[in-house]
């Protein structure tokens, strides 16, 4: 790992063994949703993938890190949050596997069949809904400013190939729309995974894996349960390899 300075409102935090991750104290921090999407990420070992929607660029490093793609494509439309992204790719010597772009997923324009696999933790709240965060990296990180999940899936249309796959995770009562934009954008749900803290809660979070050109059809696996127990203090079997691992295999 390369030293670097962190600037004023930073901090900088172990992720892993493998990871160090540089955040803005007032930005949007990674979590659970972040280490279960890379796991939910299948390999394509000799494959491109593409990050829309990068933040400090935590999953495309889990991915690199785990030597998941050949290469990885990183999109952030905050300038500060590519920069940062940068950064950290840098400070993980992954810089020579991952590339970040400052740009609007709506304008993206890649050309067809450029890339194996697509992913995204987009924002996941509309405009109008929820009290404004004070910070603007939070509110962006997390509200469909730049975009809603329709811009998203479009644009994961138009970057991959045919038969190429968009994972994604997002919020069990916003599920119909996710459903109604894959398919809008000819991506048809393939695999979902609904996520829970313990048994007796309902899902907080739905992964799900769409397939560029699919035909119908689509598996639901059981739950995954995070918590052994009600007060959350130890992992599930399944959860704690999964976390280990960084796959659901």
């Amino acid at each position: 790992m390369k030293d670097i300075m962190l600037e004023d409102g930073e901090r900088l935090d172990a992720v892993n063994e493998r990871i160090t991750l540089i955040q803005k104290k007032d930005g949007l921090t990674f979590g659970t949703d972040a280490f279960l999407l890379a796991s939910f990420i299948k390999p394509r070992k000799s494959g491109r993938a593409l990050e829309l929607g990068a933040g400090t660029g935590i999953i495309s490093l889990l991915l690199a890190a785990k030597d998941k793609f050949a290469s990885i494509c990183a999109l952030e439309v905050q300038e500060d949050f590519a920069v940062l992204a940068r950064r950290n790719a840098e400070l993980n010597g992954l810089d020579g596997k991952i590339e970040v772009i400052c740009r609007d997923v709506r304008d993206l324009r890649a050309s067809d069949g450029e890339f194996d696999v697509v992913f995204s933790n987009p924002p996941y709240m509309t405009t109008d809904s929820g009290k404004r965060n004070e910070s603007d990296y939070k509110y962006i990180a997390r509200h469909e400013v730049c975009g809603g999940i329709s811009d998203f899936s479009a644009a994961a249309y138009r970057a991959l190939k045919h038969g190429g796959k968009f994972y994604v995770v997002w919020r069990p009562d916003r599920l119909c729309d996710l459903i109604c934009a894959l398919r809008d954008n000819r991506l048809e749900p393939k695999v979902m995974t609904f996520v829970c803290a313990d048994s007796k809660s309902a899902p907080s979070m739905v992964l799900v894996s769409a397939t560029k050109g699919g035909a119908p059809g689509m598996s639901l696996t059981a739950p995954l349960i995070l918590h052994a127990d009600g007060d959350h203090s130890a992992l599930s079997p399944e959860a704690q390899r999964i976390y280990d691992t960084l796959s659901f295999d």
